[in-house]
């Protein structure tokens, strides 16, 4: 279910990371900012807490074990499918349609692998130590870290 909190911060979040990015590679774009606004404010703004709540219902019982699955069940959700939709959508929202090809799996596989020992990390906080209500902006904000991390990575070593 879609509530207010969590449009205005994946709205927010989403489209301020994501512009820091691009203004970084040197590709800020209107149109991208307004459709990760969009995007973010809609799409991840549901299916996200969404998830959060079915890991919370299935592993609900403290313990080590469980805090483990609550962590790769995160990091399940943000796959390298998900990684290359959401390229595929800023390369939609750029007006870069035609560079939406399969080639964006290699790219987000690449880039999970990269950040996985990070991301499992900061999955385990996130679904662990920091309280349901505010797991989407804290998931936000990492993502929105993660995007400026890259862009800086591309510009300073690319």
């Amino acid at each position: 279910m879609l509530n207010w909190r969590n449009v205005v911060h994946g709205s927010l979040v989403y489209a301020s990371g994501d512009s820091i990015a691009a203004a970084i590679a040197g590709d800020f774009q209107m149109s991208r900012m307004l459709g990760m606004t969009f995007v973010g404010g809609t799409l991840y703004a549901l299916e996200i807490p969404a998830y959060f709540v079915w890991i919370d219902r299935q592993f609900d019982h403290p313990g080590r074990w469980n805090a483990i699955k609550r962590m790769l069940c995160a990091e399940a959700f943000f796959n390298p499918l998900w990684i290359a939709r959401h390229i595929a959508l800023i390369n939609l929202f750029s007006g870069r349609g035609s560079e939406i090809n399969w080639g964006l799996l290699a790219i987000g596989l690449d880039s999970f692998l990269y950040a996985l020992p990070f991301a499992l990390l900061i999955n385990y906080v996130i679904q662990n130590v920091i309280s349901l209500n505010w797991r989407f902006l804290a998931s936000a904000l990492f993502s929105a870290a993660m995007a400026v991390y890259y862009a800086l990575s591309e510009v300073l070593f690319g």
